[in-house]
């Protein structure tokens, strides 16, 4: 396998930055290949992950629990899928979503079940 797939960037930002940090990448040709949460003592860990030429640039935020991050679907349409995925599982509050199912995405046993409020 060629060593080009193995190549990734880690860079942290504020969540004030996603928006116009994205906005920049897509302009420069990168394409949304992911974006992932995870629960972290903080509140949430989210990681999108951009590709351009097979190198994946991750941009890394923690978002404290109580805080809105705004959407990115304005600027990557799919993104509505893992921006669902997220309210949905984790409870994760996103502004201006271009299509919000409202906690509907899913159906599961209890509200936000990878982060449980009991």
């Amino acid at each position: 396998m060629s060593e080009q797939w193995k190549i990734q960037n880690f860079i942290s930002i504020e969540p004030t930055q996603l928006v116009d940090t994205l906005q920049d990448y897509k302009a420069e040709g990168y394409r949304l290949a992911q974006v992932h949460c995870t629960k972290v003592s903080e509140g949430f860990e989210l990681t999108y992950s951009l590709d351009k030429d097979h190198v994946l640039t991750n941009f890394r935020i923690i978002l404290p629990e109580e805080e809105e991050i705004m959407s990115i679907t304005g600027i990557y349409w799919a993104a509505f899928i893992y921006e669902n995925e997220m309210q949905d599982l984790f409870g994760v509050k996103f502004k201006h979503m271009a299509l919000n199912y409202g906690g509907h995405f899913y159906k599961v046993s209890q509200p936000t079940p990878w982060n449980p409020k009991d």
